[in-house]
């Protein structure tokens, strides 16, 4: 199952988006941020959804992020 990672702007986010994705029935793993992503606090969430998808609902939920890298394998 391919899995993409979205780097967060915190933990305290990647925390809130984990337990939000993951009430919303959506597989969510807080794990930390590979250097070629660059951006945010060291911590990404890993998602297997769509990342458009994901984001979206961070965005309506006003949890920040930073990059993200599509197909992180896993």
């Amino acid at each position: 199952m391919p899995k993409s990672l979205i780097a967060m702007t915190s933990i305290t986010y990647a925390m809130k988006a984990k337990r939000l994705l993951n009430d919303q029935g959506f597989y969510c793993e807080i794990t930390r941020t590979p250097k070629n992503l660059g951006t945010g606090c060291g911590y990404s969430i890993q998602v297997t959804k769509p990342p458009k998808e994901i984001i979206l609902m961070l965005e309506k939920h006003g949890l920040p992020h930073g990059n993200i890298l599509i197909n992180a394998g896993g």
